[in-house]
């Protein structure tokens, strides 16, 4: 009865959300052409790709959502293929931004798709086509139905890199009626905090099948020096030259552009050699964002623009050598090569939302990095970074003002802050191949046990 109330729910609730998914589909696009994924229905190419050739293993159903989670999922990919030669991956996500990334993840035999809705006879087509050998859901991807269709099919689930956000919490232990059932399912729960192990147990894990392995975020950071000189590049085309101190705001959300505008403004008053960039988390904000910063006085130079014809050499000669342009980074994928060069990073999604974005990645590339009150989505990296004296966290927009304005006039607590930083990163890393291996021998131990 339970899971007739569930399925229930989340017809409701899935239809309630078609007009925001919608607006998504309009704004960002990518949906359209593979929408039958979504009910577990693929073209002929598609099924013919997840067959595979003649004789080949059956593959790993992977599946993650959000950009980060999908680099999670690709070092996996990797550290599983480097274990098992001859493996090959299926690969879903959800969003098509989520998707772009994936596409980079993807290894010779492997596809790519969009995960079926939490339907009954969605993920039924799907694994039909699919015939996983394995599940591998990255973070929090916990589906009811396709977790208890992989048990009817007798189909390992594994949930790697697993967290329990604040917010979610409170709802699994609730509703751990059927969270609960659901998790003791799964073969094996690698956590990355004693206190997610927690939330676990307490919406109904198997304690014996949930261990605390750290965060894979340590080692999906990874340099690109190629993109890091493509990247500088761009900053010197935009104004920014190496003698200039680069404060650079990553993956904003809406209020910390303008936060970050604002406060630029005053710390400009008599240190000539400032610069800012802006990297709004979802790149269609651009426009937006362009306005904020024309409004708050600065002259906008879009990186879409930059090399793209005639637009752009005619910004450059307003811009260049005044010093009062912001580089606004509208495109996907740069975000990383920014970090090498920049002095200050702020990472967005802290200061007036919830949640946090990545700050792993801007502290191995040794900048200075600051972050708001809200990074709950990286707790077990910002529990080390702090500890560690490689990150500074404040409480609120004053505090955080004052901080970049004591880094802008202190070069040498700059340096030593973002080498403390990038230390521990790389003292963290090995995560993910710790994982792969407990997956791979987790499987092998089943696989004998029922010869």
């Amino acid at each position: 009865m339970r899971w007739v109330i569930y399925n229930l729910l989340f017809a409701i609730v899935y239809v309630a959300m078609v007009p925001h998914f919608w607006l998504r589909m309009r704004k960002r696009g990518g949906y359209r052409a593979r929408f039958n994924d979504r009910f577990g229905r693929y073209g002929k190419v598609v099924e013919t790709a997840l067959a595979g050739e003649s004789g080949a293993p059956r593959p790993t159903w992977i599946h993650a959502v959000s950009v980060g989670e999908v680099y999670v999922a690709g070092q996996f990919m990797r550290a599983l293929r480097q274990q098992q030669p001859g493996i090959r991956f299926v690969l879903s996500t959800t969003s098509s931004t989520g998707w772009r990334e994936a596409e980079k993840q993807l290894g010779e035999g492997d596809t790519l798709i969009y995960n079926p809705l939490d339907f009954p006879w969605c993920v039924r087509r799907a694994l039909a086509a699919i015939r996983p050998q394995r599940l591998i859901l990255a973070e929090s991807e916990i589906w009811p139905n396709l977790l208890r269709a992989c048990a009817r099919r007798d189909i390992p689930v594994y949930l790697v890199n697993a967290r329990v956000s604040d917010r979610s919490a409170p709802g699994y232990r609730k509703l751990r009626l059927w969270f609960g059932p659901v998790l003791r399912g799964m073969r094996l729960i690698l956590a990355q905090s004693e206190l997610d192990r927690e939330r676990l147990l307490a919406a109904g894990a198997d304690g014996e099948r949930v261990v605390v392995v750290g965060s894979a975020k340590f080692d999906v950071a990874q340099r690109d020096e190629q993109r890091e000189a493509e990247m500088g590049e761009v900053l010197t085309s935009s104004g920014v030259s190496g003698d200039d101190t680069l404060i650079l705001g990553g993956s904003t959300w809406p209020g910390e552009e303008l936060f970050l505008l604002e406060t630029f403004k005053r710390l400009r008053q008599g240190r000539d050699n400032l610069r800012l960039a802006l990297a709004p988390r979802h790149f269609e904000r651009a426009a937006e964002v362009a306005e904020v910063i024309s409004a708050a006085g600065f002259r906008c130079i879009r990186r879409s623009m930059l090399g793209a014809g005639e637009g752009s050499a005619s910004d450059l000669s307003r811009c260049v050598g005044r010093g009062d342009e912001v580089l606004l980074i509208d495109t996907t994928g740069e975000l990383v090569g920014y970090y090498g060069r920049a002095d200050i990073v702020f990472v967005g999604k802290s200061l007036y939302a919830h949640g946090g974005q990545n700050m792993v990645e801007p502290c191995l590339h040794g900048a200075a990095v600051v972050v708001g009150p809200h990074t709950e989505n990286f707790r077990p990296a910002m529990a080390d970074l702090l500890a560690a004296g490689g990150i500074i966290q404040v409480d609120d927009p004053e505090a955080l003002a004052g901080e970049l304005m004591r880094l802008v006039d202190d070069p040498a607590a700059r340096r030593e802050l973002g080498q403390r930083g990038m230390a521990l990163v790389k003292e963290r890393r090995g995560v993910v191949l710790r994982s792969a291996a407990m997956i791979l021998s987790d499987q092998a131990s089943r696989v004998s046990s029922d010869l």
